[in-house]
């Protein structure tokens, strides 16, 4: 009776260990794709449009967490026309704010095809006169297909000025 109790015991836990090994997620993948944004606050009235480049890789830290790395480029088009600055106008030829984002990337899983996460770390300026600043992106995603990410974020960076734009990007897992 003793033995089959333990054999009993072993054959189940056996059974509960397979079983919790068949649904482990592994969400580690890379990650690339482009996102679009609308430029508001200080920045908005020098440009009004953002095309950007993002890039990652995500290690699957649970069933319900990421972490991982995320950059990319950020262009924002400038408005060469005249800018009212305050009291002042100013006419000229200026370069597009470009920034590359060098960031700790989290995600939260509540569902399989449903994410929450941001993105922080540093936005170094790329174009004349830009030192960069503080990069903070929290993101909403859902999976559109098996390899295939659609999302939206807020995207900042804090500097002298204030960027910051509302996005909507596609990403492709690999």
């Amino acid at each position: 009776m003793k033995n089959k109790t333990i054999v009993l015991v072993v054959i189940a836990l056996v059974t509960i260990g397979f079983s919790s090994m068949a649904q482990r997620v592994d969400r580690t993948n890379f990650k690339a794709g482009i996102h679009v944004g609308v430029p508001f606050g200080d920045i908005s009235d020098y440009t009004n449009f953002e095309i950007g480049l993002d890039l990652g890789y995500h290690w699957s830290l649970s069933e319900l967490v990421d972490a991982g790395l995320a950059t990319g480029f950020m262009n924002a088009f400038v408005n060469n026309d005249t800018v009212d600055v305050g009291p002042f106008v100013v006419e000229g030829d200026f370069p597009n704010i470009q920034y590359v984002p060098v960031a700790a990337a989290f995600r939260l899983y509540p569902t399989y095809d449903f994410k929450l996460g941001a993105d922080v770390g540093y936005a170094v300026g790329v174009n004349e006169g830009n030192s960069g600043g503080f990069y903070f992106r929290p993101i909403i995603g859902a999976n559109i297909s098996g390899n295939t990410e659609l999302n939206i974020s807020y995207v900042k960076v804090s500097d002298d000025y204030d960027f910051s734009m509302a996005a909507l990007g596609v990403l492709f897992l690999f």
